[in-house]
C-alpha cells in the first residue's frame, strides 16, 4: 500500500524577504518558512514548545538559527533542536530547490 506525500510548492521563493519568516498555510499546517542570505531555505512548524506557545514566523534570524520572539530561545532551523537544556524541539519539514521555485515535503 502505497502513502501520499503531501507537498507545499512554492512559486518564486527569490520574492520572499531574506530573514523575514513568512506563514504558510496548509489543510490545517501551519508553518514558518525563512530564507538566509546563503540563499537557503528552511520549513519549521510556527508554534514555540514554551507551554505559552509563540508564532515562531515572528522570530529573529541568526544564521541557521532562529529565535523565539516571546521567551528569545535560540532554536536550530536544521534540525529544530532548542539550544537550551530540556527544552524540546519544534518540527522542521524537508525544502527542496526546483529551479526558483521550492517544494515542502509534510
Amino acid at each position: 500500500m502505497s502513502t501520499l506525500t503531501k507537498q507545499i510548492e512554492i512559486k518564486n521563493i527569490d520574492q520572499f524577504p531574506v530573514g523575514i519568516g513568512q506563514v504558510i498555510l496548509y489543510k490545517g499546517e501551519e508553518l514558518a518558512v525563512f530564507r538566509l542570505a546563503s540563499g537557503e531555505v528552511y520549513a519549521i512548524e510556527n508554534k514555540s514548545p514554551h507551554p505559552k506557545g509563540g508564532k515562531l514566523a515572528d522570530g529573529l534570524v541568526s544564521d541557521h538559527y532562529l529565535f523565539c520572539p516571546i521567551h528569545d530561545w535560540k532554536i536550530s532551523l536544521i534540525d529544530g533542536q532548542v539550544q537550551a537544556p530540556d527544552q524540546g524541539h519544534v518540527r522542521t519539514f524537508p525544502v527542496r530547490e526546483v529551479g526558483d521555485d521550492i517544494i515542502i515535503d509534510l
